[in-house]
């Protein structure tokens, strides 16, 4: 008895043995070596995995970078150029400079310019609302202000403004990652180029009904009248749907489109007030 019990270790021993040493050589074929400057590239970036960059977080990124050999299709929008060209200079590349973007929300209509028809009486989530109901107003293209953009956004800056019941967008502490235009189901906020001092113009509306019904749900609806596109020096404008959009490639920043608007659709951020003109100033002027 006690040497089949002798036996039996033994043979349990040395097969143990073996398939150690056959799972060793197996692990050392099919191991995989991760390049080291994966790591370095992933100490340099933000560490938000925001997702913005379009890779699963900071990791998913840093190894996309590791293994292209163009930069220009990748960038950090929290980290900025300031990042990227710490990344290019780990790969012993370069990375092109980008404006920085900002979110804006692209709806002005507040109660006062557009009157609430029902009352939604649910869970506080756009996106559920949107598929229950077009919305509490006429406008069923608006913005529901039940703030799915404020719960996604990790850099707190967003929020609903009380009065206008509206989402508002601290251009100082947006990264432009995007969570916030990806969480909106009614695809009102958009990324844009923060511009100059923060300057920018944009059309503040997404109602693509004819003018008569868009002016009937919200007093500061885009109408496509096109008196806009007609003023634009720079074609920078198009007319799409019943819809103006500016294209802030093109856009030299001239407002003369935001006079022209007869809704106040288009809006003008961070520019210095317009001086009013004075009655009578332009006959003065030829009388001297």
């Amino acid at each position: 008895m006690n040497s089949i019990i002798v036996t039996a270790i033994l043979v349990l021993g040395i097969l143990g043995v073996v398939l150690a040493i056959v799972l060793y050589l197996v692990a050392q074929k099919f191991k995989v070596v991760e390049d080291p400057r994966i790591d370095q590239v992933e100490a340099v970036l933000p560490g938000a995995n925001c997702g913005g960059c379009g890779y699963p977080g900071c990791r998913g990124f840093a190894e996309a970078v590791v293994k292209s050999d163009d930069l220009s299709a990748l960038f950090c929008p929290v980290g900025g150029n300031d990042t990227m060209a710490k990344a290019a200079e780990i790969m012993g590349k370069t990375a092109e400079a980008k404006d920085p973007m900002v979110a804006v929300v692209r709806c002005s209509g507040s109660p006062v310019h557009r009157n609430r028809i029902v009352e939604y009486d649910g869970a506080s989530s756009c996106k559920l609302a949107t598929a229950l109901y077009s919305g509490d107003t006429g406008c069923q293209y608006g913005c529901l202000g039940l703030g799915d953009c404020v719960a996604v956004c990790n850099f707190d800056a967003i929020y609903i403004d009380p009065e206008t019941l509206l989402p508002v967008v601290d251009e100082e502490k947006c990264t432009a990652c995007g969570a916030c235009v990806k969480a909106c189901p009614k695809s009102i906020i958009e990324l844009r180029k923060k511009g100059p001092k923060g300057k920018r113009i944009y059309v503040s509306c997404i109602n693509q009904d004819k003018g008569g019904p868009a002016r009937k749900a919200c007093k500061v609806a885009c109408i496509g009248c096109s008196k806009c596109a007609k003023v634009c020096p720079h074609d920078a404008i198009t007319i799409e749907n019943n819809l103006a959009y500016i294209d802030y490639n093109k856009c030299k920043l001239c407002r003369k489109c935001v006079a022209e608007c007869p809704t106040g659709a288009i809006l003008e951020i961070n520019f210095p007030p317009r001086k009013e003109k004075v009655e009578g100033q332009a006959e003065n002027v030829e009388t001297n």
